[in-house]
């Protein structure tokens, strides 16, 4: 009896280890916590935090955790522990980083004029999973297809049931299918909104016609179970920032943040508009914690594979796109640095609070294949490929062929293969498939046999780990129909 009893409470403590080793690697996962999300204090008070590591292979004396601006004290630790102690300086805001292994972790610290000893905090632990050298293997190779917003929009349309909605998402599944792709990355908030029932964003306007309108369904919630039927992917497509695009929605609903914050002093700089578009400002810590928020609420409620960000950071390095929030910032970073700074505190947020909602799902980010583009929007794509904790997969536009002048298509993606280092980040060449049979570049898509497919072959030679095809509408178009009979034969030799 007591061995009967023994090995069921055995078997018990198994099952509630197992979540805590890498699949099919049986290795345990390694961690780096910090127990505090913000802090705020007056100046001259002292705090004590927790930045700890766990698993094998890892060091308490290897965390390096330091501040980011002089408003606080620099950052000691308990000798002996894993606790930091830091000292109010000056009024403003600050972060203070934990960093092993290219693994980060943040507090925001905010100094303001309050009672001494009255300092109150937000206890929510923040956990970054620390990869090991060498990485399980991938179960094969990604094959995704963009579905953007355009490819689902109703709006344009007299039927706006939900079995046209349906209908159209049916097929969508079933030309990916059969076009030989496994996976879907789909627009579900292309323009601050949702393809879902959300609680901070109003209802996309490509389901009803008007934003803020309840299409009486949920459509992401079918998205997911269409494509987990089938068998492919899901993975959220998000754009993180933008709000409008020129006069795309037409109309804000009243309970569009933008509208809502525009009619409150305090949050009016918390949005930035530019040459007619209007976008979320990430400088604001406040903005990135929404952003974060509506990921979270994603993930926590879906099963979606993965949330995918594309391209649109920062639309322009003027600088009166965000001067307010760049002074009150007290930064003495240039702006170009203090925009990237912004930016890569969103990524890494977005990044842990996938793993902490669900571990088996991926972030990542699409961003230009020009690096010099990515500079000007702010996106540290170096940083994103050389260090963990920041994507799980990077997928470059790749959008040229062989023969572009200043990006040809072999140079550029063996400059981007060279990019990704980091453990466990991997790389996917987003391809051009919607340039295939045409006049783009110059005609450059003509005459030289089907290049889509020979891109495929090249990305396997370069060791990527899968490709992604721009868009959905192009698998089947009498444009590509060379192409892609070209592309489902590389497909089928693998």
């Amino acid at each position: 009896m007591k061995k009967t009893v023994a090995a069921a409470l055995l078997a018990f403590l198994l099952t509630l280890a197992a979540p805590f080793w890498v699949q099919g690697a049986a290795r345990p996962v390694r961690t780096l916590t910090m127990d505090t999300r913000s802090y705020v204090m007056a100046p001259g008070d002292i705090y004590d935090f927790r930045a700890a590591v766990a698993g094998p292979g890892l060091s308490q004396d290897d965390v390096k955790v330091y501040a980011s601006r002089d408003g606080i004290s620099p950052v000691a630790r308990v000798p002996g522990t894993d606790k930091y102690r830091i000292t109010g300086r000056r009024l403003g805001t600050s972060y203070v980083f934990a960093e092993i292994n290219g693994v980060h972790a943040s507090i925001r610290v905010t100094v303001e004029r309050r009672p001494a000893g009255a300092g109150y905090g937000e206890s929510c632990r923040a956990v970054s999973v620390i990869g090991y050298e060498t990485e399980a293997p991938q179960n094969g190779e990604l094959r995704a297809v963009w579905v953007p917003y355009l490819s689902l929009d109703l709006s344009v349309q007299a039927d706006r049931s939900e079995s046209a909605f349906r209908r159209k998402f049916d097929a969508i599944v079933a030309k990916a299918k059969n076009s030989g792709m496994n996976a879907l990355f789909v627009h579900v908030r292309p323009f601050g909104d949702a393809l879902y029932p959300s609680q901070q964003y109003p209802w996309s306007h490509l389901l009803t016609g008007t934003q803020g309108k309840h299409p009486g369904y949920d459509p992401l919630a079918y998205m997911v179970e269409a494509a987990h039927r089938e068998g492919l992917e899901l993975h959220a497509w998000i754009n993180p920032l933008r709000i409008r695009q020129g006069s795309t929605p037409a109309s804000l609903a009243a309970g569009n943040p933008y509208v809502q914050w525009q009619s409150d002093s305090a949050r009016r700089n918390w949005t930035m508009a530019y040459q007619g578009s209007l976008y979320y400002n990430p400088g604001y810590a406040q903005v990135r914690d929404y952003i974060v928020e509506g990921v979270r609420e994603i993930v926590s409620r879906y099963d979606v594979d993965g949330i995918h960000f594309d391209d649109y950071f920062y639309p322009t390095q003027d600088a009166a796109l965000d001067a307010a929030v760049y002074r009150e910032s007290g930064t003495s970073l240039p702006l170009a640095q203090w925009r990237k700074q912004n930016i890569n505190l969103l990524v890494q947020a977005v990044y842990r609070a996938v793993k902490e909602e669900n571990p088996e799902a991926v972030f990542g980010i699409s961003p230009q294949a020009s690096l010099a583009n990515n500079e000007a929007q702010a996106a540290d794509v170096q940083t994103w490929a050389s260090r963990a904790g920041y994507v799980d997969y990077l997928a470059p536009q790749i959008y040229f062929p062989f023969s572009h002048a200043s990006l040809p298509f072999t140079r550029t993606a063996e400059q981007w293969r060279s990019l990704v280092t980091a453990p466990g980040v991997d790389l996917y060449l987003g391809l051009g498939l919607y340039k295939a049979g045409s006049q783009a570049d110059g005609g450059a898509w003509l005459g030289g046999g089907p290049a889509v497919a020979r891109q495929i072959e090249q990305s396997r030679a370069l060791g990527a780990q899968g490709f992604a095809l721009y868009s959905w509408d192009y698998l089947d178009h009498p444009q590509t129909h060379e192409e892609m009979q070209a592309v489902r034969q590389v497909l089928e030799k693998s």
